[in-house]
């Protein structure tokens, strides 16, 4: 089991096929199917009914180009008619889905809609942002993996100057699908990467050697991106890795991320890295706000952003104990693969339900495409509610 089999494995579902190894790019979505024909294939499906007054739509994220379906169906019924109007949640879903899209998926976003909308959990409260915060004035894009490797990712998988031309194309669907938030490019870089092997301390995860983390951090410097480290623990801590990087995350432009899925302790221990999915406890995560919340006051440097990966509730204990310091942005990015319907599921219950801070979503180029399934385009990520302030792709 390793972070390639994610989604499926969290919901004990699809046993997943290759077929096409190239993702079709995002285009312009097809015209969707009129709201009427669309509500009703999904009224007999839905648990709740699909009639109802709009709910406010809360975004934690900067003020996005308007959703075309605020103006339309919010009233409880049209004059004189006897079909009650499509609720807000309805109404997104078919404004933003391309019609190539199943039922399934249909009904799974509009769930996951309503969810962000109705639950009276967002936006979260918290400190407002300090002067230099990258979130939620702008959302980050982010490409993720390590060099060394070709199946962890789109940083590693194709040249240097190829990965690079990529980011600027994704950057620009973007931009496109919401020009009102400004794009924030980043590299994601796996630094310690969890092993199947003990290794020398026995530790199973291989640390990066400092001039590769520099040559990632030099591409993304030189394309105005900022860079992100990335630790799978293994059987090491947080407490153990995160000093190794301090050189790097005491510079105003890398930021953290850290994944819970290869750390294998609490109920894990003795386990091997990708034989059971890992867990991090809000102290684990705490200890790490608590270490860049430091830096950022020792050196004077902007907030930091940290990312914590995501894909079942089992993977983040105790999600309500995550402190919100003001000198550290938090982000739950949900780091699932699947199928559009699945991918949607995982975000209502992986960071809709337990909110904390900022909400991410991850894209995987091959993954999430093996059952033919076009790849997620931004338009249809941005009909999410909470909108995911931080984009990755893998």
């Amino acid at each position: 089991m390793t972070s390639r089999t994610r989604l499926s494995l969290s919901l004990g579902l699809l046993a997943l096929v290759a077929c096409s190894d190239k993702a079709p790019a995002p285009g312009k979505p097809a015209t969707p199917p009129p709201v009427d024909s669309l509500a009703g294939s999904l009224a007999g499906s839905l648990a709740g009914s699909l009639a109802g007054t709009a709910a406010a739509e809360t975004v934690h994220a900067a003020p996005a180009a308007p959703a075309p379906a605020s103006a339309a169906g919010d009233t409880a019924k049209k004059t004189g008619s006897k079909r009650a109007a499509p609720d807000s949640a309805i109404m997104l879903a078919v404004a933003t889905q391309p019609k190539h899209r199943s039922q399934n998926d249909s009904i799974s976003l509009v769930a996951a809609i309503r969810a962000g909308l109705n639950g009276g959990k967002w936006p979260v409260s918290g400190p407002a942002p300090l002067a230099g915060s990258v979130l939620p004035q702008k959302r980050i894009v982010a490409f993720y993996g390590n060099p060394l490797s070709k199946k962890m990712g789109i940083l590693g998988e194709i040249p240097y100057d190829q990965m690079l031309a990529k980011l600027d194309t994704v950057v620009g669907w973007w931009r496109t699908a919401d020009p009102a938030t400004p794009v924030q490019p980043a590299l994601h870089l796996i630094v310690s990467v969890a092993q199947g092997a003990p290794g020398k301390d026995s530790m199973y995860r291989q640390r990066s050697d400092p001039d590769l983390i520099e040559k990632i951090y030099g591409f993304a410097k030189a394309k105005g991106a900022i860079t992100i480290l990335d630790i799978q623990t293994g059987k090491s801590t947080l407490q153990q890795e995160i000093p190794q990087l301090i050189p790097f995350l005491s510079r105003s432009d890398v930021h953290l991320g850290i994944d819970p899925e290869f750390n294998m302790h609490y109920s894990r221990e003795g386990r091997v890295p990708g034989s059971k999915i890992g867990t991090f406890d809000a102290k684990d995560v705490n200890y790490a706000i608590d270490q860049l919340a430091a830096l950022v006051t020792k050196y004077h440097l902007p907030p930091k952003v940290l990312i914590v990966h995501r894909f079942t509730t089992n993977m983040l204990q105790h999600a309500d104990q995550i402190k919100r310091d003001p000198r550290v942005q938090v982000v739950i990015n949900m780091d699932g693969w699947g199928q559009p319907w699945l991918k949607f599921d995982t975000y209502r219950t992986s960071e809709v339900a337990e909110p904390v801070q900022y909400t991410g979503f991850k894209l995987f180029f091959h993954n999430d495409t093996r059952k033919g399934d076009p790849i997620l385009t931004p338009r249809e990520v941005l009909a999410l509610r909470p909108r995911p302030i931080y984009i990755q792709y893998q």
